[in-house]
């Protein structure tokens, strides 16, 4: 789900996501996090059910304790909003920080682990 809103002022773009990685979203996949978010101008906001952090700080982007299966909501204000999204985005749902999803989810044949 992607919404994007011109203003005067800023654009806005936003996106929810799921973190799918097995361990969640520990130190470092956090810090892929903000390495991307900081590539960009605009300001980048996540939130959870209980926080709403800065996306671009290693030190609140941890406070989520984002596990596998949160959905997280990444909110952007600024000119390069939307290029910012669909980098995250990527990172997050595609690219899973380039670490495995759960095993069970890998697994075509689920048997051949009882043996």
């Amino acid at each position: 789900m992607q919404t994007e809103q011109d203003s005067p002022e800023k654009l806005v773009a936003e996106t929810s996501v799921q973190i799918k990685n097995a361990d969640g979203l520990h130190m470092r996949p956090a810090m892929q996090f903000v390495d991307v978010a900081n590539q960009f101008e605009c300001d980048i906001t996540v939130s959870n059910d209980e926080n709403d952090v800065d996306g671009k700080s290693i030190m609140q982007m941890s406070m989520l304790a984002a596990t596998c299966g949160t959905k997280l909501k990444i909110k952007a204000q600024g000119d390069d909003a939307k290029e910012a999204i669909d980098a995250l985005q990527e990172l997050v749902e595609e690219k899973h920080f380039d670490e495995p999803t759960p095993k069970w989810k890998n697994r075509k044949n689920k048997k051949k682990d009882v043996e």
